[in-house]
């Protein structure tokens, strides 16, 4: 599951969540003021065994590499 980057527009306060793809685009509740943000950043890396396992990938960047289009939602890899 990927997780999202958000910002508060009411209080500047920076918070991460892990939501499914189907909820990339929907806004959550700041933890602090409660306020609607909408998400920044997308962060999500995974890699495939030759068994077909797939496992995240600690420290990689956001979006797909192959793709390099920001939003791993039309990667068909």
């Amino acid at each position: 599951m990927p997780i999202y980057e958000y910002v508060c527009p009411a209080c500047y306060n920076k918070f991460e969540l892990m939501r499914p793809f189907s909820q990339s685009g929907a806004p959550a509740d700041c933890p602090v003021c409660k306020h609607k943000a909408n998400g920044v950043i997308l962060f999500a890396c995974r890699s495939s065994s030759e068994f077909g396992t797939t496992t995240p990938i600690a420290g990689g960047g956001g979006g797909c590499a192959t793709c390099g289009g920001g939003s791993c939602n039309t990667c068909h890899n």
